[in-house]
């Protein structure tokens, strides 16, 4: 195998990873009430109260506050569908760099100012909605952890820029319709 194709391989399996991980974590804000509900019952089942108690209070606040507004209020639960849109849609912004890594690096690029700004959001907003610190933490561990990936890509994407041609430049061009 080429080195160019080693590289593009190995752009493409961390694009999947990412784009899956980016995929599930936004899946997962469609079905907060009913994810919550067996997050505290699989919680009580670990005996997660009697180590944990802090973190045990905080998913059933956040539970009960689920439970309320979906019975009360269900069009706030509207703005977490579409922040689960939102995730879905910039994991297709994914595919320009899956078909050309070098023409679309901006992706990328723009995934990791995404990654960082995860951070100060938290730090901004998580005090201001009264998110405890330690799951502000969770939180930024998102951009932390995002970002890894997507630095990869990066580094990659410019060894492969410095061979030459992008991957489109690079296929053979259509035969001739007669």
């Amino acid at each position: 195998m080429s080195d160019r194709a080693a590289l593009l391989k190995g752009i493409r399996v961390w694009l999947v990873f990412f784009v899956v991980c980016l995929v599930l974590s936004g899946a997962t804000a469609f079905p907060l009430v009913h994810e919550l509900r067996w997050t505290e019952d699989v919680l009580r089942s670990l005996s997660v109260p009697e180590h944990l108690p802090a973190l045990m209070e905080w998913i059933e606040r956040v539970r009960r506050g689920l439970d309320t507004a979906d019975a009360d209020y269900p069009f706030l639960l509207y703005g977490t569908d579409w922040l689960a849109f939102a995730h879905l849609v910039i994991a297709v912004a994914f595919y320009g760099p899956y078909r050309d890594p070098v023409r679309n690096i901006w992706v990328i690029e723009f995934g990791m100012i995404a990654c960082a700004g995860i951070v100060p959001l938290a730090l901004i907003c998580g005090p201001i909605r009264g998110i405890p610190l330690w799951w502000t933490v969770i939180d930024m561990a998102f951009g932390v952890f995002g970002v890894i990936p997507l630095y990869v890509v990066r580094r990659k994407i410019k060894r492969l820029e410095s061979l030459g041609k992008s991957v489109i430049d690079a296929s053979p061009a259509p035969s001739p319709q007669v």
